[in-house]
């Protein structure tokens, strides 16, 4: 299956420890618009309706966390996934984040997102790929003047991407080129809603 779509590969990190959750937030049940699934499927949904695959990057021994979201979503949407294991991941978020980079090494675009992230609209997706597709080097939704996710990034990242250390992921090159970041007008809020404690799951 070729996980690019015109040279874009749509990445989702799912390899956190969720510490702060107090246990595994990624199979936490969460019920939305009537469908309860665990977080990380809802999470995955919308990039299976926008790009129709998705590479997802999981830390080691997560096999039976990638059979729980296969059974959830189904055998036609698990089937458009990757699975990537990160032997790193213990490293933070760079290190996934690169990984994801490095398994879609022949993209010309990598746009980056968060398994925790439920909300996330399809439109907002759709508007950042859109972007890089126009061109854009960085591209990222914006809600009320800030900005959110997911992130687009434009194949000339690669060697900084690559090299990432941290769990900042790659906060510093958009605060570094922000005159560069392309920036995609919503109102849904869902593009600032991770999940990292179970009060977060209020706002939801």
């Amino acid at each position: 299956m070729r996980f690019h779509v015109n040279g874009i590969a749509a990445i989702v990190l799912a390899a956190g420890a969720s510490r702060r959750f107090g246990s595994d937030k990624l199979l936490h049940p969460v019920t939305r618009h009537g469908v309860t699934l665990p977080l990380a499927a809802h999470s995955l949904l919308p990039w299976l309706e926008t790009f129709g695959h998705a590479t997802v990057v999981v830390r080691p021994t997560a096999e039976a966390f990638c059979r729980e979201i296969e059974t959830a979503l189904g055998a036609t949407r698990s089937a458009a996934i990757r699975w990537v294991v990160c032997e790193d991941a213990v490293q933070g978020m760079a290190a996934s984040l690169a990984c994801g980079v490095r398994a879609n090494r022949d993209a010309a675009a990598w746009l980056i997102g968060l398994a925790d992230m439920p909300a996330v609209p399809s439109a907002a997706i759709a508007g950042v790929r859109n972007a890089l597709l126009a061109g854009a080097g960085l591209a990222a939704p914006q809600c009320d003047g800030r900005r959110g996710h997911p992130v687009g990034f434009a194949s000339h990242y690669c060697k900084e991407l690559l090299e990432l250390q941290g769990d900042a992921g790659a906060r510093h090159l958009l605060e570094r080129d922000i005159s560069n970041v392309v920036h995609i007008k919503t109102r849904d809020d869902g593009v600032f809603a991770d999940i990292d404690i179970p009060g977060d799951l209020q706002h939801l």
